[in-house]
């Protein structure tokens, strides 16, 4: 008997697309991938039913998963060896005092709730509320969370976010004298020095030339440590809760990382650093999740393994884009507009699929 495909490539290109994207920005990859086959209809809708028993797309999105949570992996690599490394001398030293080893100790405590509730009761989520009509409305409550997150943070998040924005400008300064001459030429001329003088940008201007890569990646290692002591502050309780959020995003249509951010900035935290917080959490739940799964992929994966693989790739460069991009956004940008986004795309599919 022959088999045909359960899956095409066109299909595996915008799934794996939409998965690496949809995964780390706060707007639900789950919910998306529910979402879309439904709204497509036809083959995809029968193919991609992630609700069905025994779905073999579910096969597909364990590939998928696998590829985003390496993806975060690479990009966060020399975090995660100091985090490593922290668990690891915590363990021989019997104690608990450098950040590293802190953090080490928080991402386990906050990742116990959720792969609890996950080994228990995953499957009994995803077929009650895998439906795309109840992944539409909790897409628009994902909206409101993400919203309320904004709308309702409290007076120490809002002074985290300056006092974070004013130790990075700090930690920047020497870097900014160093490839300003004109600037510290001007300044020099103030106080009746000889300087350079001032070149126009193009010109020869060192204003001009980027960064060398070793100084960027210093950089970018330092910001983490910086960032990592200042997660590190938080005590086992507070951890606790915020882990838990991401109980939620085992309902389609609401957002890990969305829900893992509100809390965190509930708690006090930062922007920046509750996106970073929950993009660290993040990769174990969805590694383990998806090194779980790996049986079932190879099992029911049979006729996929190509559009299984293209989509992992795409998904992965996604993931990847993703998260370099979303770390500098939650820099200095809100949640707000992902908060539209969920409310309007999930309310439009309610109404499409209601009316169609």
């Amino acid at each position: 008997m022959s088999h045909v495909p359960l899956m095409t490539y066109p299909e595996a290109i915008v799934v794996g697309l939409i998965q690496g994207v949809s995964e780390l920005f706060p707007v639900s990859s789950l919910g998306h991938n529910v979402l879309i086959p439904a709204l497509v209809g036809g083959n995809w809708a029968k193919t991609l039913n992630v609700a069905a028993p025994e779905s073999p797309y579910l096969a597909f999105i364990v590939g998928l998963h696998v590829a985003t949570a390496l993806a975060l992996l690479i990009y966060f690599w020399r975090d995660w060896v100091r985090i490593i490394r922290g668990f690891f001398s915590s363990i021989r030293d019997r104690d608990i005092v450098t950040a590293d080893q802190k953090l080490a100790w928080m991402i386990i405590v906050a990742t116990i709730p959720v792969g609890l509730t996950g080994l228990l009761f995953e499957k009994m989520f995803r077929e009650l509320f895998g439906t795309p009509i109840l992944a539409a409305v909790f897409l628009v409550v994902n909206g409101v969370i993400l919203f309320a997150g904004e709308k309702f943070r409290t007076r120490k998040s809002r002074q985290a976010d300056a006092d974070v924005a004013a130790e990075r400008r700090q930690a920047m300064a020497p870097a900014r004298v160093q490839h300003e001459p004109a600037a510290v030429g001007l300044a020099a001329a103030a106080d009746g020095i000889a300087g350079p003088p001032p070149r126009r940008p193009g010109h020869g201007s060192h204003a001009a030339v980027k960064p060398d890569p070793k100084t960027a990646r210093a950089a970018q290692t330092a910001a983490g440590v910086r960032a990592d002591r200042r997660l590190s502050a938080l005590d086992f309780a507070q951890t606790l809760i915020i882990g838990s959020a991401q109980i939620l995003a085992l309902l389609a249509g609401i957002s890990r990382d969305g829900v893992t951010m509100a809390a965190g900035m509930f708690r006090g935290l930062s922007r920046e650093d509750a996106a970073r917080f929950a993009f660290l959490l993040a990769t174990p739940v969805i590694l383990a999740a998806g090194a779980l799964k790996v049986p079932n992929l190879i099992q029911k994966g049979h006729g996929m393994y190509g559009p299984i693989l293209v989509g992992s790739i795409l998904s992965g460069i996604g993931a990847y884009i993703s998260v370099r991009f979303l770390v500098r956004y939650f820099q200095t940008r809100t949640l707000t507009p992902f908060a539209i986004y969920c409310f309007v795309f999930g309310l439009g599919s309610i109404i499409y699929l209601k009316v169609r």
